[in-house]
C-alpha cells in the first residue's frame, strides 16, 4: 500500500492535474476491492521518484483503474461504483476500469466429524430404517 506524502514529494504524486494518491485511496476504499492490481509486469502502475502506485495510471486525459475484486461481487456493480468514486475526485475525465483478478471463494466448511465424534442419532419422529 502506498501512504501518501506530504512536503514537495507529494507533488510529484499529481500527473496532469490528478492526484494520483488521491485516486488510489479512494479506490481501495470501495466495497468490493479487495487490491490495487498493477498488473503482473506492472503494465498498470504509476511510477514515481522512489515510489510506485498500482493499479492507477493517468494518461493522454483518462484514468485507467485496476483491481482485484472479493468474490461475490457483480463485476458491472463493482466497475460503476468505482467510475463514480473516481469521478468525484477527479472530474468528468473518462475513467477505464478493468477488473484483473478476484480472491478465491471463502473455504467451504467441513462436512467430515471430528475424530471420536459419535455419529448422529435417529431422527425423532421417524420410524426405524
Amino acid at each position: 500500500m502506498t501512504v501518501p506524502l506530504t512536503g514537495p514529494a507529494a507533488a510529484s504524486a499529481v500527473i496532469d492535474g490528478i492526484d494520483v494518491d488521491t485516486v488510489a485511496a479512494a479506490v481501495q476504499r470501495c466495497a468490493g476491492v479487495a487490491a490495487l492490481d498493477g498488473g503482473q509486469f506492472g503494465e498498470v502502475t504509476t511510477y514515481l521518484p522512489g515510489r510506485k502506485i498500482p493499479g492507477v495510471v493517468v494518461s493522454d486525459g483518462r484514468i485507467t483503474v485496476q483491481v482485484r475484486s472479493r468474490w461475490g461481487v457483480p463485476a458491472p456493480d463493482l466497475a460503476a461504483l468505482i467510475t463514480t468514486v473516481v469521478a468525484s475526485v477527479t472530474g468528468p475525465r473518462p475513467v477505464d476500469v478493468v477488473i484483473a483478478d478476484v480472491d478465491d471463494p471463502p473455504a467451504a466448511p467441513s462436512l467430515r466429524r471430528p475424530a471420536g465424534a459419535r455419529p448422529p442419532g435417529p431422527v425423532p419422529d421417524l420410524p426405524p430404517a
